[in-house]
């Protein structure tokens, strides 16, 4: 019987005595380590599994119904499993076994969520909308400057599950930084929380300082000498992606303010002092995000008004030579009519005049456009 068959007869706890009897189905057949991926019963979504005790991490998770009864049994220590966008089946035995809510379980596989925060019972489930910037040679009215993904988090007492969506946000690097810190991490699951939270907050500042220098290139370019023709593209671009940005930055207000300032049982007190501090980092991320959003405004609204200038300037470009032409144009289409008796048509000089008139009116107006910042 394979390891997610064990899993499967979660479901049937109650009629086969609970999960002791589950955990001693499984000891007939040899087990398998989680935290190789691909060897893991579960599917390639289980990256790591892990159990720690006071800030120690065990080796070995061989077998995750005994590795949460034991942890269970003894009331000490918690189990770290990590997964990346499981489906339906792969995660099915792991809600059994956590008790986790079907609401929340639809919401780990589906992903496409809000940062949110929500209790069922005695779990906690917590929504994080992580950013990565896009590495661009030159940005462009195409250019991709945010990519998103998701963390979701489920956290009791004695376990941590985290789903993870999309290309980047990998927590290993994070895993082991915590494993550096054990009296940390010897209090309890809430650390693993903050520290996600923190991390992925991190992540929003050093998008939002890369971001600003696509800005500032776009504000450089736009009040050139030649701004008026800077592609408009690269601006809306920029605003699209910045609300991108938006939508996971400003939701996680409110969870991160609950994590800091209300009573969750599954969060110690001393942990929700580190809370706070991850709630003034993601103040200071709206903040930019907001500063941006109105300095992208004046940036597009000082384009419009440079197109805007430009076409003025061209107009009366277009106009004052129009004017000058009107001029030749004038005297030889009265000259061009073929009346017998017209005034110095018989003349020696007549034409060297007209010339000399026409050049004469002309260079006046000229010079006076020019004066006039017309030419």
């Amino acid at each position: 019987m394979s390891m997610a068959g064990n899993l499967r007869k979660v479901k049937d706890l109650s009629r086969v005595g609970g999960l002791r009897k589950v955990a001693r189905l499984a000891r007939r057949r040899p087990r398998v380590d989680l935290s190789h991926p691909a060897r893991s019963p579960l599917g390639s979504s289980v990256v790591n599994c892990v159990t720690y005790r006071d800030g120690i991490r065990i080796p070995g998770c061989g077998d995750l119904v005994d590795t949460v009864e034991r942890v269970r049994k003894n009331g000490d220590g918690f189990v770290w499993l990590g997964l990346h966008e499981p489906t339906d089946d792969e995660f099915a035995g792991i809600a059994e076994l956590f008790d986790l809510h079907p609401l929340a379980v639809e919401d780990a596989v589906e992903a496409h969520q809000r940062p949110k925060l929500e209790r069922y019972g005695e779990t906690l489930f917590a929504v994080f909308k992580t950013v990565c910037y896009v590495e661009h040679e030159k940005l462009t009215a195409t250019s991709e400057v945010v990519d998103t993904g998701e963390i979701m988090v489920f956290l009791g007492q004695d376990f941590v599950i985290t789903v993870r969506h999309g290309r980047h946000g990998s927590l290993g690097p994070l895993r082991e930084e915590l494993e550096s810190e054990p009296r940390q991490l010897a209090k309890g699951p809430a650390t693993v929380l903050h520290a996600i939270a923190d991390h992925v907050v991190d992540e929003y500042l050093n998008v939002t300082d890369a971001v600003q220098s696509d800005i500032d290139q776009v504000e450089t370019d736009v009040f050139t000498e030649n701004g008026a023709r800077a592609d408009p593209g690269r601006i809306y671009q920029l605003k699209r992606e910045l609300l991108e940005l938006k939508r996971a930055v400003v939701p996680l207000a409110r969870p991160v303010e609950d994590l800091a300032t209300r009573p969750i049982r599954v969060v110690d007190p001393e942990i929700q002092a580190y809370f706070r501090d991850v709630l003034d980092h993601l103040i200071r991320a709206k903040e930019q995000i907001a500063s941006f959003d109105e300095l992208l405004n004046s940036i597009l609204q000082a384009h419009l008004a440079q197109v805007t200038v430009a076409q003025n300037s061209d107009m009366r470009k277009i106009t004052a030579w129009a004017a000058i032409i009107a001029v030749p144009t004038m005297v030889c289409g009265v000259y061009g009519m073929n009346f017998k008796h017209m005034p110095e048509l018989e003349w020696r000089y007549g034409y060297p005049l007209v010339i000399g008139v026409i050049s004469i009116a002309c260079l006046a107006l000229y010079r006076g456009f020019r004066r006039n910042g017309w030419l």
